[in-house]
């Protein structure tokens, strides 16, 4: 996710590593380098003008503090300038009405809105635990309806269903009854996607919200049309009060222009941000995170709240136990480990979030990916459950055996192996403490770290 924005910038604020202090003709050097970052990442003009004026400001100011090396001191400034753009803090749904809370989707054709739409429902539901309900008042295409169904079902949501002779100001007021009398918190209307702003389309919508007056207008976008993004968001909310924005595909997005660009724009805050296709890929943005993840710096609390979120808690205290016990730490508890891993969205989503992986080379990231993970776990299936419980029993027929019961190479199994040896000596190192107080001591120092 941004990874030329971070590579450009991360290149730029280090070539004042060697310089003694800031000055005028180091300041003005990098800040050039620094707009040329922007502009290419698709950042709008307008943003990255008054960007560039405000660290400028803050340089040449009182600002620096003399303990810092300029290096350090231009990322601090740069840092807090990203954070103001995209918008100071998290801002959350504001859900406070008579339930159930109506929650309106806008957005063209193409941008994900659907998928959004139930992703958004599961978040509710897992994270504040609300009984959603989602209905589809787009009557154009046939498709989305069915769509938004099987995602409903498979993640229990409530879905109201709706057919194409309907009038969406009917579909959306049926199913608000219908949400009403089973006591849902919230219910999320769909609406139809538009291929351009045209006034029909919009005076439809415009019609379908005078008529149902949601708390929330989301507008959802794709980050990969860069500033096109903000300025469709732009026409939007020129046409609706739009109470924030819904970032998707930031996983594919190598620039950043849309995240930069949204809230300059707009006015309005971005919400939350998409970043992959599983159901679970939506998380709420918070700038100071995203800020930190395009400067290299990585986003360990976000890591970390994940972790806490998808986790089995029970498992891994057993796990715990069994080590501080002095039990080893088997394949069998490998494996485990690997399944926790694809639950939590595989290793590209948390490798995004670990600090300096701008400068791992892109080829050993590649590497690393969730077909590897799959791989691993294919591999101790096809061990016996003896073999897992004793790692040390595994030479070369058994290998051979291995290899060949799981469709790999020899090589594969060695790999591993080795994986596997590297992994219950980190283990051994872990004798006191359990989950819940490790987080914690590592939420305390990264947030003491950035005090």
């Amino acid at each position: 996710m941004f990874d030329n924005l971070t590579d450009r910038l991360s290149n730029t604020l280090k070539k004042l590593k060697g310089q003694g202090r800031l000055t005028e003709d180091n300041i003005k050097e990098t800040l050039r380098e620094v707009r040329l970052a922007l502009l290419e990442a698709d950042v709008a003009l307008p943003v990255v003008t008054d960007f560039i004026q405000h660290v400028r400001e803050g340089a040449l100011g009182q600002e620096v503090q003399a303990s810092l090396s300029p290096g350090q001191a231009m990322i601090k400034l740069v840092q807090s300038e990203l954070v103001k753009v995209m918008g100071a803090a998290n801002e959350g749904l504001n859900l406070n009405a008579v339930p159930p809370a109506i929650v309106l989707m806008a957005g063209l054709q193409g941008s994900g809105k659907t998928t959004t739409v139930a992703k958004l429902g599961r978040w509710l539901q897992e994270n504040q635990k609300k009984k959603v309900g989602v209905v589809s008042a787009d009557v154009y295409r046939p498709a989305a309806i069915k769509q938004l169904q099987m995602l409903a079902n498979e993640l229990n949501l409530d879905f109201f269903n709706s057919d194409l002779s309907q009038q969406p100001i009917d579909i959306a007021k049926n199913a608000i009854e219908a949400a009403r009398k089973k006591f849902l918190d919230v219910i999320i209307i769909d609406t139809a996607g538009r291929l351009h702003i045209d006034d029909e389309m919009m005076d439809e919508i415009k019609a379908l919200h005078a008529a149902i007056n949601p708390i929330e207008t989301l507008f959802v976008v794709d980050s990969m049309t860069g500033q096109d993004a903000a300025i469709t968001a732009k026409a939007f909310n020129d046409a609706l009060p739009l109470t924030g924005v819904i970032l998707t595909k930031a996983d594919g997005d190598a620039r950043g222009g849309a995240a930069l660009s949204i809230r300059h724009i707009t006015g309005k805050p971005i919400k939350f941000i998409g970043v992959g296709e599983k159901i679970n890929a939506l998380e709420p943005f918070y700038p100071d995170r995203i800020a930190s993840r395009i400067l290299g710096m990585g986003d360990v609390l976000g890591l970390i709240e994940e972790i806490e979120q998808k986790v089995d808690k029970e498992k891994a205290e057993k796990l715990v136990k069994k080590i501080q016990k002095g039990n080893g730490f088997d394949l069998e508890d490998f494996r485990e480990q690997l399944q926790e891993m694809q639950r939590m969205g595989g290793v590209s989503s948390m490798l995004d979030k670990l600090p300096g992986m701008n400068a791992v080379p892109s080829e050993m990231k590649n590497q690393v990916n969730d077909k590897m993970l799959a791989r691993q776990i294919a591999v101790i299936n096809s061990m016996t459950m003896q073999e897992r419980r004793f790692p040390d029993l595994i030479k070369g027929n058994r290998k051979k055996r291995i290899a060949l019961g799981c469709g790999q190479q020899l090589h594969d199994v060695n790999r591993m192996l080795k994986q596997f040896l590297m992994m219950q000596k980190m283990m051994k190192k872990f004798k006191t403490g359990n989950i819940a107080n490790m987080m914690r001591g590592i939420k305390s120092n990264v947030r003491s770290m950035r005090r």
